[in-house]
């Protein structure tokens, strides 16, 4: 389908119109190039959820690529810093910039949604440089700040949900995702794991299937709400299974689902209620 023809969808289902702004399908289409797995699991999603979450999905979008499109890491700090100032505008009540993704994202965000989202982007630092983490700690606070936090603010902005099963949860989506950006990161010369063999791989994909269980075993702390919010990890036990089983899947970029699958298993996860 079309860019425009998926935005007006975007506006109409179920008997229901919602009126998008300029901004709104900006956010939208900005999402649908460059994320289309966030594009498609918004769009799986109620229609009048989809105007607070393309936003934060934008977000993502812009605060994900700022490290790289520049090879210049000065300019790369301004940008990230760029949007820590924006969200420290939103945070402290100030004059929001205008920005197509800012504005529509300050009527979205909470203060305190705002002022978390500050690390989110902070530990996006890490992109910019050719140092390997630290140690597991800052590998896991990577993920957690990033993916974690990005799974916190989507859900608690659609209602209520509990930040431990959140984090649990946006840690294991996250770990499923750095496995699929994996040949990139070693193509731009980027060091992505502690230990980079079989068992390194598998040992990582466990903990992170580990986590995605505690998260379900408390999945009552997530109110049908913010359920929608949790879409955007659907293929994240498929991913982890496999780089369990075959770990070199994960340096040969093999761990995309077939189109087929992968519609069929968003459908199943909205279908069930199961995330």
């Amino acid at each position: 389908m079309e860019t425009g023809a998926r935005l007006r969808a975007a506006c109409r289902g179920g008997g229901v119109t919602v009126e998008f702004d300029d901004d709104i399908k900006a956010c939208a289409a900005l999402v649908h190039r460059a994320d289309p797995d966030r594009f498609m699991a918004v769009m799986a999603a109620p229609i009048t959820v989809r105007p607070m979450l393309f936003p934060l999905y934008a977000l993502n979008v812009e605060v994900a690529r700022a490290p790289w499109v520049t090879q210049e890491a000065m300019i790369a700090e301004m940008r990230l810093q760029w949007w820590r100032d924006a969200l420290q505008e939103i945070a402290e009540g100030q004059t929001v910039r205008r920005h197509e993704v800012v504005t529509p994202l300050s009527r979205v965000l909470s203060p305190h949604l705002a002022a978390m989202l500050d690390e989110y982007v902070s530990v996006r630092r890490w992109d910019i440089y050719r140092d390997p983490f630290e140690d597991e700690a800052h590998f896991d606070a990577y993920i957690n700040h990033s993916a974690g936090s990005l799974m916190v603010a989507a859900a608690q902005v659609l209602g209520s949900a509990d930040d431990t099963v959140l984090r649990d949860f946006g840690y294991s989506v996250g770990v499923a995702n750095w496995f699929r950006a994996i040949p990139d990161l070693e193509a731009r010369g980027r060091i992505p794991l502690l230990n980079g063999t079989p068992e390194g791989v598998r040992a990582l994909a466990e903990k992170a299937l580990d986590r995605l269980k505690s998260a379900r075993s408390n999945a009552s702390g997530v109110s049908a709400e913010a359920r929608p919010a949790l879409y955007a990890g659907w293929q994240a036990e498929w991913v982890l299974r496999h780089a369990v089983a075959r770990p070199d899947r994960v340096a040969a970029g093999d761990l995309a689902q077939g189109e087929i699958r992968r519609r069929l298993s968003l459908m199943w996860t909205v279908a069930s209620g199961r995330w």
